[in-house]
């Protein structure tokens, strides 16, 4: 499977197309507008969320409620747009109009792709780069999650996204007892946290942020259960399914670390309480008497939860701007300001979901006879009794 995205920050919409999803698999715009409507939520969201409603309208690869094997376009609007069809039009401007448009930035905002991005492309205005380097293009990111979330759910496999750490106040509450009662806790908890005297005071810590115009990060985590053994590889490295979902978490916006079950901790252990031990039963076949690896072992699911953490950085947009320099004048100047949140973890626990997801549907489609939807439920099936026999 493959999908693109486009679309601009303040653009009329975005835009995904979907390839190599299964036909007869059912999805209703519905599976995709709940997942839209969480990356919304969150303690610490900005005005923007008051007013987009994002909803995402199916406008080709499903008839009547089943996909059909062909692309699956996916369309979410601004409704935003109308303040901004100057600023952001299509056609060329006018001998004159330059003036009219407003909103030209020349001053890069520090942590951005504002100046970098500039110099690459050869854009004077910097506008041109952060309306696409905006976060906001994770709203189409999470439709294409969620899409790949229902085939997951219809193959057996839940996937869960919670918050670990805001600016450095750490759940205690990490264990959970079943997939269903952590999402029922985090979808629950404002800021996505299993810990509820955790969450008050990250609570309390995004206040304290928003009042002195900074922001704070954090981590979240993405647990994901029902997952086949064997599904990824180890005979070549751009095969290894741990490195492909590393890779993802890191393209989301802000995020700057990936690690899979104890992680960096790992470095600070000996072997013997780093590896999982292994142990069979005829009820459960093999099985890991502990999960220290996340869910993975040489490139390879084994069939055990894949836990994977992702630390995100501060907003880098603050209320505060740091100092920068204009590009036009190379004088020194507060960086430009525009409309952001002083916390998006719970938000991007969201994403981190989304684009898990997407790589676990991804190698079941590439390993499996996925042309259609019931045939490749008969052969996850078969590979999960397989792998129990073996």
């Amino acid at each position: 499977m493959r999908y693109l995205t486009s679309g601009e920050s303040h653009g009329p919409q975005l835009t995904t197309i979907i390839e190599g999803l299964p036909a007869g698999m059912p999805l209703e715009a519905e599976d995709i507008n709940d997942n839209l409507a969480r990356r919304q939520k969150g303690y610490g969201r900005g005005r923007r969320m008051q007013i987009e409603k994002d909803r995402a309208s199916i406008v080709g690869g499903v008839r009547h409620g089943e996909t059909l094997g062909s692309p699956l376009g996916l369309v979410v609007e601004n409704k935003d747009w109308t303040h901004w069809t100057k600023v952001m039009g299509i056609e060329p401007l006018e001998e004159g109009q330059e003036e009219e448009v407003k909103r030209k930035i020349s001053r890069p905002r520090p942590g951005h792709a504002d100046l970098v991005g500039g110099m690459k492309y050869g854009h004077r205005d910097l506008r041109n780069v952060l309306e696409r380097s905006s976060a906001r293009e994770t709203t189409v990111r999470v439709a294409a999650g969620a899409v790949a979330k229902k085939l997951l759910k219809l193959l057996g496999i839940d996937v869960v996204g919670h918050v670990l750490e805001i600016g450095g106040i750490k759940s205690e509450k990490v264990d959970y007892d079943s997939i269903d009662d952590l999402r029922d806790i985090t979808e629950a908890s404002p800021v996505r946290c299993l810990d509820e005297e955790a969450a008050q005071k990250m609570m309390n810590l995004i206040d304290e942020a928003k009042q002195n115009g900074d922001s704070i990060g954090g981590v979240v985590e993405v647990i994901v259960e029902g997952m086949p053994s064997g599904i990824g590889s180890y005979v070549h490295y751009d095969r290894k399914l741990d490195a492909k979902i590393a890779m993802a978490v890191m393209s989301i916006n802000a995020f700057k670390g990936v690690e899979f079950g104890l992680g960096f901790e790992m470095a600070r252990k000996p072997g013997s309480e780093v590896h999982d031990e292994i142990g069979w039963s005829e009820e459960r076949g093999y099985y890991r008497e502990t999960n220290r690896l996340g869910g993975f072992e040489g490139g390879m699911t084994t069939g055990m939860p894949i836990r994977v953490k992702g630390v995100m950085k501060p907003i880098p947009t603050l209320y505060k701007p740091l100092q920068s320099v204009d590009i036009e004048t190379k004088e020194p100047f507060k960086a430009s300001i525009e409309r952001s949140d002083s916390c998006a973890v719970p938000a991007a626990s969201v994403v981190a979901e989304a684009v898990v997801a997407w790589e676990l549907a991804s190698a079941i489609v590439e390993q499996f006879n996925s042309d259609q939807f019931d045939k490749l439920s008969e052969e996850i099936n078969r590979q999960r009794q397989e792998s129990k026999e073996y």
